[in-house]
């Protein structure tokens, strides 16, 4: 197994802006080495005749169209009865949202 230097671990803590302690460098730098040799390995596996997949599973996304169904749907007038702040025909909400300096 090849040993990733120092060097490299630091490298890559500083682009994932880690700071590491001597004993995470080694920590890091053994199983980064690993993964490493794994991809080499992944590297000589033979594909030949394999083709290129995206997914394993056979599932596909699956849509379907919106469909009014009669009696499930909820009339304006029967929504607009549960509440007691309507304005114009629309339900009035309290804001949550505000100008920069107001509280």
């Amino acid at each position: 197994m090849s040993k990733l230097a120092k060097k490299e671990v630091l490298h890559v803590a500083k682009l994932a802006r880690l700071t590491l302690s001597p004993e995470e460098e080694e920590k890091y730098a053994k199983q980064l080495s690993q993964v490493v040799e794994y991809v080499g390995e992944l590297a000589e596996v033979n594909t030949e005749g394999v083709e290129p997949t995206s997914q394993t599973t056979g599932l596909t996304d699956v849509f379907r169209t919106d469909e009014l169904k009669g009696q499930d749907n909820l009339s304006k007038e029967n929504a607009l009865s549960g509440s007691d702040k309507i304005h114009n025909g629309y339900f009035v909400v309290d804001a949550v949202l505000s100008e920069k300096g107001e509280k």
